[in-house]
């Protein structure tokens, strides 16, 4: 029996510590946009350095956009892209799996 490569792939990438957090986080934000600083207020317990190392495969992956605007201080921030806007019904199906068996 061959495993489907597509959602061997998905594991690939959702498998990983944080990387599913950090989408479904980017997916309760206005815009599905945030700050570094605010998520990782909010996810307190990454280190900065794997909040960055996340954030960089995200991007990679083209799941979240890095915006960097410039004036008179440059803000950065992180916004899910249409490909990570259209995961997030995934998570949430899986979100409530987790709801409902938790506890078995």
């Amino acid at each position: 029996m061959d495993i489907c490569p597509y959602l061997e792939y998905s594991f690939q990438i959702l498998g990983k510590r944080w990387n599913g957090l950090i989408i479904h986080y980017l997916s309760l934000c206005p815009n599905g946009a945030a700050h570094f600083s605010e998520i990782k207020r909010d996810l307190a317990d990454i280190t900065p350095r794997a909040l960055s190392l996340k954030l960089t495969e995200l991007v990679e992956h083209a799941l979240i956009e890095k915006k960097v605007t410039n004036g008179s201080n440059v803000i950065i921030s992180y916004e899910l892209t249409e490909k990570g806007r259209s995961l997030t019904t995934a998570l949430q199906s899986v979100q409530k799996w987790a709801q409902e068996f938790k506890n078995l």
